[in-house]
């Protein structure tokens, strides 16, 4: 992603997909996000998202706030209920660079999403091609690389999950290939 925006805007290299627009929040033209990420950190302290409705482009947040788990947002040009209801549907990317500092015990589902997962056995479970939570817990979904094997839904909490190495793009899991 380095084309140029219409406005003349680099699009930057390490855009991610953090929510996306599920509709109008209000009369006023505010928007209502369904953020990835339980405490919407980067949605509420970056002040430039993108989206990709109608095409990818740069939005500048005039005023941003939680509300119950969603995120509500007024942007800069969308002005009525219309315009924000025309946005429905459109992926809210931030840039990774911009997202806040974590632990060195936390992680981004954009940092797990694509590493490929074995148990202490050694044994290859799959990658994970998608994350998804249930309340109180993320859950990886592994995506085997076997035809015939099933997906795996793994609990992301520290009684599966062993080891995650970002360096050599795998998870280490206490999972076995029966579970």
């Amino acid at each position: 992603m380095t084309d140029q925006h219409a406005s003349g805007v680099k699009v930057p290299d390490d855009l991610a997909q953090v929510g996306f627009v599920f509709g109008a929040y209000g009369v006023a033209g505010w928007v209502r996000i369904r953020p990835f990420s339980e405490d919407a950190d980067a949605l509420l302290k970056v002040k430039t998202w993108w989206l990709d409705k109608p095409a990818l482009h740069d939005v500048d947040v005039q005023q941003v706030k939680l509300h119950g788990g969603d995120v509500v947002a007024r942007l800069v040009g969308v002005t009525d209920r219309n315009v924000a209801e025309a946005l429905k549907g459109a992926a809210v990317f931030i840039p990774q660079s911009r997202f806040p500092a974590l632990s060195d015990d936390e992680f981004y589902w954009t940092d797990l999403i694509g590493l490929e997962v074995e148990n202490q056995q050694g044994e290859h479970l799959g990658k994970v091609t998608d994350m998804m939570s249930n309340g109180p817990q993320s859950i990886l979904r592994i995506t085997p690389g076997e035809v015939e094997a099933q997906e795996r839904l793994i609990p992301f909490v520290d009684a599966f999950i062993i080891k995650v190495d970002k360096e050599a793009k795998k998870i280490i899991v206490d999972w076995g290939l029966d579970y």
